[in-house]
């Protein structure tokens, strides 16, 4: 029996690795970005490689993450993909297509070492086409330098936001970026939003999720929660944001590097609400190239600024 639902299976798919405006430009040599995306699902993943390897932590939170790799300390390539599940799929291509640009050599310090989360992007879709190992390394073989496709582009082809009270008030989400420098400390923050909360800008506002299309206004969960809450079951399956921060300053010890990942983690609750929840499955890894080290900027101070690059990266997510 040949089964009815289009899947990766029985369905001729194309990988397209091209994007468009809009894009973040950025300066920051050695890391290499690039997306492969199926029309036919659509879904997609985010590759980011690196040309050295690079230390990192992670802060895991939400009841439903998707994540492989979280526990390594080092790492060459950092995959977000949609699909689910099935999305590790397009991890292990980018870890085999580094094995194939390492000649094939497994000696300790060619093993490929890749992290990755996934997002689940089914909702709306009447198929389960998924990121596969053939998307991952496409990605990988089309990464540059110095640009981020924003939007609906890459893992966040399928993503959505402000879900909480129910789908049907859901807006497209996607992937957002932001970069600054502070004399020589650069900082780079990804996140493909696909939160079961809504966006909030710098003053308060809801500006995506929970959009009533009827009366042309946004849904305050915290407002509305309060007489639905005893009526409505609110739970809405499938929901996680998957941030990325690179940076080439050096801290003092791992102990500092985690907490600092973990302030910048949380920090972003300002602009996603609610945030961390039960059906959430959010993945922050923060990333050192440990190229400088400036003894003015203290790991705390570090975390500040970057949580207000993670907040801006959140707002570049839609279109």
């Amino acid at each position: 029996m040949t089964s009815q639902i289009k899947s990766n299976d029985n369905t001729k798919i194309n990988p397209k690795t091209s994007y468009r405006e809009p894009i973040l430009k950025f300066d920051f040599p050695g890391v290499r970005i690039g997306i492969g995306e199926y029309e036919e699902g659509p879904t997609g993943c985010t590759v980011f490689h690196f040309k050295k390897r690079v230390k990192m932590v992670s802060d895991i939170r939400g009841g439903a993450p998707g994540v492989v790799g979280a526990h390594l300390n080092q790492v060459d390539t950092v995959t977000f993909a949609g699909g689910s599940l099935l999305g590790y799929e397009a991890i292990t291509g980018v870890n085999a297509e580094v094995l194939q640009a390492n000649d094939y050599k497994l000696d300790w310090e060619s093993v490929p070492l890749g992290a990755g989360a996934i997002i689940w992007d089914f909702p709306g879709r009447t198929n389960t086409v998924y990121p596969d190992k053939a998307l991952g390394r496409a990605a990988l073989r089309s990464a540059k330098e110095n640009v981020f496709p924003l939007g609906n582009q890459g893992a966040g082809k399928s993503a959505t936001v402000g879900k909480f009270l129910d789908f049907s008030y859901h807006e497209p989400g996607g992937q957002g970026g932001a970069f600054a420098q502070f004399g020589e400390v650069k900082i780079l923050v990804f996140t493909v939003v696909n939160a079961l909360g809504s966006l909030y800008n710098r003053k308060g506002e809801i500006v995506r999720g929970h959009f009533n299309q009827k009366e042309g206004t946004r849904i305050d969960v915290s407002e509305a929660i309060k007489t639905w809450a005893r009526y409505k079951d609110q739970t809405q399956k499938g929901n996680t944001t998957l941030t990325l921060a690179i940076t080439n300053q050096k801290f003092p010890s791992r102990y500092e590097f985690q907490q600092v990942s973990r302030q910048i983690h949380v920090s972003m609750a300002r602009a996603i609400q609610p945030f961390h929840h039960l059906d959430d499955g959010d993945v922050f890894l923060l990333a050192s190239t440990e190229e400088v080290f400036d003894k003015q900027l203290t790991s705390g101070a570090f975390g500040v600024l970057a949580g207000e690059l993670a907040w801006d990266a959140i707002l570049t997510c839609f279109e």
